[in-house]
């Protein structure tokens, strides 16, 4: 179990940004035998026995071997993003003698976990070359920035009025002496890069905090890390389909998307026909039409992997008292009948047959009555492909810090059901 969490705290720590955990998703497939394929070119049946593709941030990668056109497919659905802080397109500015960096809230980020940490920047830049636009990876893994709060001393009503923080004006963070400088932050992004700033057309970098995961708890109990909402889905999800085998009774598919923090709704979003017509092109490369293709979404199941709230001991009084969720209790399956999660008696059951057979323990969570239910790209997906689905969580507190927490013996507990679910 320790080493499941080791190698989970190593993946997150090299994933701070979407395309970051991508291209470390892409890297063990492409060893595991994976081909990437570009969306841009025709796929053959060879192509697509074990292929993956990526778009931005987000990432598809599938196991056919040799399967009828018509078979169904087992989905494991996870999501890269998690909220943070985005940098603003013209991000220099300047107070009180000290340059700063213009950022914005990306999704619902606890903004006060944001406050005194030592933070780098990830992401991607687009970088104009005589060959068109070309992406760089951005890794700035060192504390760069900072945003201090404001001392006690000046703001005594904190005690009772608690923490208010105003996006716009508290949360720009400050990187060096001096007034504003025009063009500081591409030019130090031009240096990381090895680029002339003119060659810098636009990007899409975040900040993350520079401290890597730990084990932590009196007898490493804990998983303490950025990103576990949703990197920790996204690392079993890795490890569930790289276990896979030839000759397992279904189509394994691992889906990694991007944006779910704001609503899945971009090119690359589960909300998009990134999957949909990925599964077409699949079943049409290995000679399949339009009929095989309904034949294999109607014996197909979806699980939506996105990490589940455990019970608070601090606030027990949040979570449904029939309902409370345990760190290493093992993975949670997710219901509610307004379908903001999309499990229902079947699809749950698919889930909980896998659990058994795993032989790890699993829990049940349902939202209280009086307090707005959270969603995932579960309904999404059920939705746009029609497909039962179920979802399922890794229990974990503080969801949306920069700072999250799991149970070590979870991140086992969740592999062998998501492996066991692709497999059985």
């Amino acid at each position: 179990m320790a080493d499941d969490a080791r190698r989970l705290i190593d993946f997150i720590d090299t994933s701070p940004s979407p395309f970051h955990a991508c291209t470390n998703v892409a890297a063990r497939l492409e060893e595991a035998g994976y081909t990437r394929l570009d969306e841009t070119h025709a796929w053959s049946g060879t192509d697509v026995e074990t292929g993956f593709v990526i778009r931005g941030g987000s990432l598809i990668a599938w196991r056919a071997d040799g399967h009828a056109p018509a078979t169904g497919m087992r989905l494991i659905g996870a999501h890269t993003d998690s909220p943070n802080l985005r940098v603003k397109l013209r991000p220099d500015t300047s107070s009180a003698g000290i340059r700063q960096i213009g950022v914005e809230v990306y999704g619902g980020a606890l903004l006060n976990s944001w406050l005194d940490r030592d933070l780098g920047l990830s992401g991607r830049v687009a970088v104009r070359s005589a060959r068109g636009i070309e992406e760089r990876l951005l890794l700035v893994d060192r504390p760069v920035l900072r945003i201090p709060q404001l001392a006690i001393h000046l703001h005594r009503e904190i005690r009772e009025d608690g923490l208010k923080l105003n996006p716009q004006k508290h949360l720009t963070p400050m990187w060096e002496i001096g007034d504003e400088s025009e063009g500081a932050f591409a030019r130090f992004v031009a240096d990381e890069l090895d680029v002339d700033p003119a060659a810098i057309d636009g990007w899409d970098v975040m900040l993350h905090d520079t401290q890597g995961g730990a084990v932590v708890g009196r007898r490493d109990e804990f998983v303490s890390s950025a990103r576990l909402d949703n990197l920790l889905s996204s690392f079993v999800g890795t490890e569930a389909l790289l276990a896979t085998a030839a000759g397992d009774p279904h189509v394994e598919m691992l889906v990694l998307f991007d944006h779910e923090e704001i609503g899945s709704t971009s090119d690359r979003g589960a909300a998009s026909s990134m999957l949909p017509a990925a599964i077409e092109r699949v079943i049409s490369a290995r000679g399949g039409d339009r009929d095989d293709l309904h034949r294999a979404l109607a014996a197909s199941v979806c699980l939506s992997a996105d990490n589940a709230h455990a019970t608070h001991p601090n606030y027990p009084d949040k979570h449904d008292p029939q309902h409370m969720i345990e760190l290493n209790g093992g993975p949670v399956l997710k219901s509610n009948a307004n379908q903001r999660y999309a499990s229902d008696a079947t699809s749950a059951a698919t889930f909980v047959a896998a659990c058994r057979e795993a032989e790890v323990p699993f829990q049940r969570y349902s939202h209280r009555n009086d307090l707005p239910c959270g969603s995932t790209i579960g309904p999404i997906t059920a939705s746009n492909l029609g497909i039962a689905t179920v979802d399922v969580g890794a229990p974990q507190l503080a969801m949306h810090s920069a700072r999250e927490l799991a149970g070590v013996a979870d991140v086992t507990h969740y592999r062998k059901a998501l492996t066991t679910f692709l497999r059985s």
